[in-house]
């Protein structure tokens, strides 16, 4: 296993539990404030937007893991039906748009964090280039992964063994 796979496989391991926390955590602000808001008669101001903000986490960071885990759906019709040179040959033209859009989502992400850094959320008073941060992060993470299947697909190297 080269030094790519390996760094793309410890980010991974490093994202899924995160991803864990994230989901959990938004599950119970989401029940703790529909407990306030109808057993306790009020409500928390701040919890639908932070839901919200991991709710972008969440699915920033969960494509990236989907894109390791080739979770994401295809379709394969011609795909299948071609000789395995061919299937070679597309599945690296693949992998080089998908880092050419990672690398647009670096760009701008980067520039949209940019945009909005004096900007902060109303009810937490967050600087919104830390909540929009995860933009660019995730096309750096999504970017690593593409690189790591690019490589082990030119080098004939099957990523699961």
């Amino acid at each position: 296993m080269f030094v790519l796979e390996k760094v793309s496989r410890s980010i991974n391991n490093w994202i899924e539990p995160l991803l864990f926390g994230l989901g959990f955590s938004m599950a119970l602000i989401v029940a703790i404030q529909v407990f306030s808001r109808y057993v306790l008669n009020h409500s928390l101001f701040w919890s639908e937007e932070l839901a919200r903000y991991l709710l972008v986490w969440l699915t920033f960071l969960g494509a990236s893991v989907a894109y390791r885990r080739k979770a994401h759906p295809s379709i394969d019709v011609v795909f299948v039906r071609t000789s395995p040179s061919v299937q070679k040959l597309f599945t690296i033209l693949i992998h080089l748009a998908s880092i050419l859009l990672f690398g647009v989502m670096i760009f701008f992400g980067l520039k949209f964090s940019y945009f909005v850094r004096l900007q902060i959320s109303p009810a937490l008073h967050l600087p919104k280039w830390i909540i929009f941060s995860v933009i660019p992060i995730s096309g750096f993470i999504l970017m690593i992964h593409g690189l790591a299947f690019l490589f082990g697909e030119a080098k004939g190297i099957d990523r699961d063994s």
